[in-house]
């Protein structure tokens, strides 16, 4: 109950919210063996990529976004019984992860100021890194 809800008899739909900025990962998520499991109301994508950019992640693409991803966050707040916080994963080496997923911690808490955020950063690393603005965009993060 804490992560599924109910969606049918022994049927179970994560309350789970996938926002990216560009849509090919949507595809990808959708086409993949778990796509079934995630609604497609709670799925929200921009027209393009943030291109490991904070700013247009958290100014420009992402405020194009933003509306429609607090809607289908509200959507699901309504529908438990009792909210506790929110969980969020994100990259914070790229630009939607990093600049949206700012965005998107700054609207929850102004929204939701009693409720916990927990972020499940992944930090850059330039053992693997092969995008030179990812320390930067850590640090905005």
């Amino acid at each position: 109950d804490v992560y599924y809800q109910e969606a049918g008899t022994m049927r179970f739909v994560p309350r789970a919210c996938l926002v990216d900025l560009e849509p090919g990962i949507m595809d990808v998520i959708k086409a993949s063996p778990m796509g079934g499991l995630f609604k497609p109301d709670n799925m929200c994508f921009g027209a393009s990529g943030a291109g490991n950019n904070w700013a247009k992640g958290h100014y420009t693409l992402g405020s194009e976004v933003i509306d429609e991803t607090m809607d289908i966050i509200r959507k699901n707040v309504e529908s438990c019984d009792q909210l506790q916080g929110f969980q969020l994963s994100h990259s914070i080496g790229g630009g939607t992860g990093s600049g949206f997923g700012t965005l998107c911690l700054e609207k929850l808490k102004d929204e939701y100021p009693d409720r916990i955020n927990c972020a499940w950063s992944i930090y850059p690393t330039q053992k693997v890194s092969d995008v030179v603005v990812e320390p930067y965009n850590a640090i905005l993060s």
